[in-house]
């Protein structure tokens, strides 16, 4: 973690230290997600390993810190949690922004070219999160979050798995997607994702952030399918968007009663976690 004060700039919510630490931890994640063998030295990679880590933890805490307003009054009753939960559809922050709509109807080519820079970025494998958020779960949502794995590994087949669908996208538009070229909000979401999913005691946290994907994405997949078709895109790179804006619709409600209401009725307690995820996601 060479050049980089670690300490001082994971708390940093805006402004160069922000993008610094944003950039810097995309980086680090994709070298620490990406399978490997042994390294020589591995008494520097655990210590590398434990401080990013504490970077990490950092600023997933400050960012907890920040949304506190928003989630101090969580419902811990299994059904009243899951109205509050599905009321952020609505009323969430960053629900119902002009820019979809704009997508929809304006959006020039290299307009939309940017907005899939961003959306590969930020895009941090839903399949491996939730494939690192399953684990030692309760059986009725760990089944529940098997099925949805198997969705976007497309049942087996590899032309219909999801990942490589936005790849073939972005691939289309010649989209660069280089953490260097990248917002750093776009950076953030993504490493805020892989914070959740890759440190058990956010666990249910990631449950709930992965939940309001699926919740939120179909209204605004359906406004940038428009948007490509409008653009004369072919349908087979359309695909990734025109799949989630069906998909996502059962995936969502699924996940809600599958996921969400066993969990929470088992233990009130993780309301708060699940809720908080949710609001850090949108």
């Amino acid at each position: 973690m060479r050049d980089l004060d670690w300490t001082a700039l994971a708390p940093a919510l805006s402004g160069a230290a922000f993008e610094r630490f944003q950039r810097e931890l995309c980086r680090r994640n994709g070298a620490r997600l990406e399978p490997s063998t042994p390294s020589g030295d591995w008494r520097k990679d655990v210590k590398d390993s434990a401080a990013l880590a504490e970077a990490e933890i950092a600023y997933v805490e400050s960012v907890r810190e920040a949304i506190a307003p928003l989630v101090a009054d969580i419902p811990s009753d299994a059904d009243a949690f899951l109205a509050w939960y599905e009321k952020l559809a609505e009323n969430g922050p960053g629900q119902n922004d002009p820019l979809f709509p704009w997508l929809e109807r304006q959006a020039s080519f290299d307009e939309m070219k940017w907005l899939l820079e961003q959306e590969v970025s930020g895009e941090a494998g839903f399949d491996d999160l939730v494939a690192l958020t399953q684990i030692k779960m309760p059986h009725i949502p760990k089944l529940e979050m098997a099925c949805n794995y198997w969705d976007e590994m497309g049942r087996g087949n590899a032309q219909g798995m999801h990942g490589p669908m936005l790849s073939r996208l972005a691939a289309y538009f010649g989209a660069d997607a280089r953490p260097e070229r990248v917002c750093p909000e776009s950076l953030a979401l993504g490493n805020t994702m892989v914070a959740l999913a890759s440190n058990r005691h956010y666990a249910f946290h990631s449950i709930g952030a992965l939940g309001a994907i699926e919740m939120t994405a179909p209204g605004r997949a359906i406004q940038v399918e428009r948007g490509l078709r409008r653009l004369k895109v072919p349908g087979k790179q359309r695909q990734y968007f025109s799949l989630h804006a069906i998909l996502d619709v059962k995936h969502s409600e699924a996940w809600n009663r599958e996921v969400l209401r066993p969990l929470v009725k088992e233990d009130s307690c993780r309301a708060q976690a699940i809720g908080e995820g949710a609001v850090l996601r949108l």
